[in-house]
């Protein structure tokens, strides 16, 4: 059974995250005061209402009770945003995560509450800046703070050798996981695996030995 969100507030944060758990095979159900930003994304979700989501009415007539997960992505009022999500947890929403743009509105949010807080133009800063203090990195993932999994191009020179013989996890500490071929991705998992020229791999290690590596291949 598809798990079921509800989103509060339709600005550039709370619409793009409407639309990919659509994508994802989601139920969504959207809620924003501007009725033009709702009737805009009404045919892309499975539900949409206009009202205001400081209204203890609005949200009980939405049942925050039946959805695995409610989102509140208000960015215009803190105030707005706070009162919502004390409302959503009054009402017995069983998971409640606030969009926050400083640390201190977080740990409001947090003591009223929100099960869980996010910062998302925070997050994208830091994962721009990571994807490009690597050079060549297509793809990149953070798994815990100092770790992660980066989509790379094969170096040049790296066609036709095998794992054996670059010794990559001994000269810069970092694994090679997989390469990704017309979509799909593939294990890598023996040393005498050949690369070829084209290929993209995925590769997890400190971001710090990824750029090293990356770095002297380009010498």
């Amino acid at each position: 059974m598809a798990a079921t969100f509800l989103v509060i507030g339709l600005g550039r944060f709370g619409t793009s995250l409407a639309l990919r758990l659509m994508d994802n095979g989601s139920e969504v159900m959207v809620l924003d005061s501007d009725e033009e930003l709702v009737s805009r994304i009404a045919p892309q979700v499975t539900q949409a209402k206009v009202g205001d989501c400081m209204d203890e009415e609005v949200l009980r007539s939405l049942d925050p009770a039946s959805f695995d997960f409610s989102f509140v992505c208000i960015s215009h009022s803190f105030q707005a945003s706070m009162e919502t999500t004390s409302l959503l947890k009054e009402l017995g929403a069983p998971m409640v995560v606030a969009k926050a743009d400083r640390d201190i509105h977080a740990r409001l949010l947090l003591k009223i509450g929100a099960d869980e807080v996010v910062f998302p133009e925070r997050d994208m800063a830091a994962r721009t800046a990571m994807r490009f203090s690597v050079n060549g990195a297509l793809e990149y993932v953070e798994l815990a703070p100092g770790y992660a999994i980066f989509e790379l191009d094969v170096p040049d020179h790296w066609a036709d050798k095998t794992l054996l013989d670059l010794d990559i996890r001994k000269r810069w500490g970092v694994n090679v996981i997989g390469r990704k071929e017309d979509g799909s991705i593939l294990p890598v998992d023996a040393a005498g695996f050949r690369f070829k020229a084209d290929t993209h791999i995925m590769v997890a290690g400190r971001p710090d030995n990824v750029s090293k590596m990356v770095n002297e291949r380009r010498r």
